[in-house]
């Protein structure tokens, strides 16, 4: 059963990795790069800040910090963990895809940048939908965006992203919560 689900996964991964083209290289290597989407950062930011006030920011960059910390380092416990293989140093799959990433780590499983991308999607999108209902939405989008960009590039399986992606968002639902609780706890709100 795990020896076919790994095999349609390398399946699914040499059809999308495929799809690409050097007329798109370039836009999808500005995607999966980490600092395009520092002004993205700064507007959630700044909403944070519009909306409930420094108090309530330096708490949250606090807390993203730390959220980005724990995403990073139990991907990295996975990937030292599973030792899969990424798909740009398997053998079997390097010679039949396309590979137009920078580089290319020993371990995939699971990616960092959809763990990451997901869970400041879904902190940031919780924390703001009060004020802006249909923002959670634009960010889900970018995060999968960003994680399908891991696939386009050639460093990622679907599985990765996917599991990737899922403890993103469980781990962004926990920090909003955490969040939750220090704005009813500590933060007195400034804006009304």
């Amino acid at each position: 059963m795990l020896d076919q689900l790994i095999q349609y996964d390398k399946e699914l991964f040499l059809f999308l990795n495929n799809l690409g083209t050097p007329t798109w290289d370039a836009l999808w290597l500005l995607i999966t790069n980490k600092l395009t989407f520092i002004p993205l950062y700064a507007l959630l930011l700044f909403l944070i800040y519009k909306q409930f006030g420094l108090k309530t920011l330096v708490f949250s960059v606090l807390l993203i910090a730390l959220m980005v910390t724990f995403t990073d380092q139990i991907t990295n416990l996975f990937k030292h963990g599973f030792q899969r293989a990424r798909p740009c140093r398997q053998e079997g799959v390097m010679e039949q895809m396309r590979f137009i990433a920078e580089r290319c780590g020993p371990y995939g499983f699971f990616s960092g940048h959809a763990s990451n991308t997901m869970a400041a999607a879904v902190f940031s999108g919780l924390l703001l939908r009060p004020y802006y209902k249909k923002l959670i939405f634009m960010l889900l989008l970018w995060s999968a965006i960003v994680a399908y960009s891991r696939i386009y590039v050639g460093v990622h399986y679907p599985l990765d992203i996917l599991c990737g992606m899922t403890f993103g968002a469980l781990s962004g639902f926990m920090f909003y919560k955490i969040m939750n609780y220090i704005i009813k706890r500590f933060v007195v709100l400034e804006h009304v």
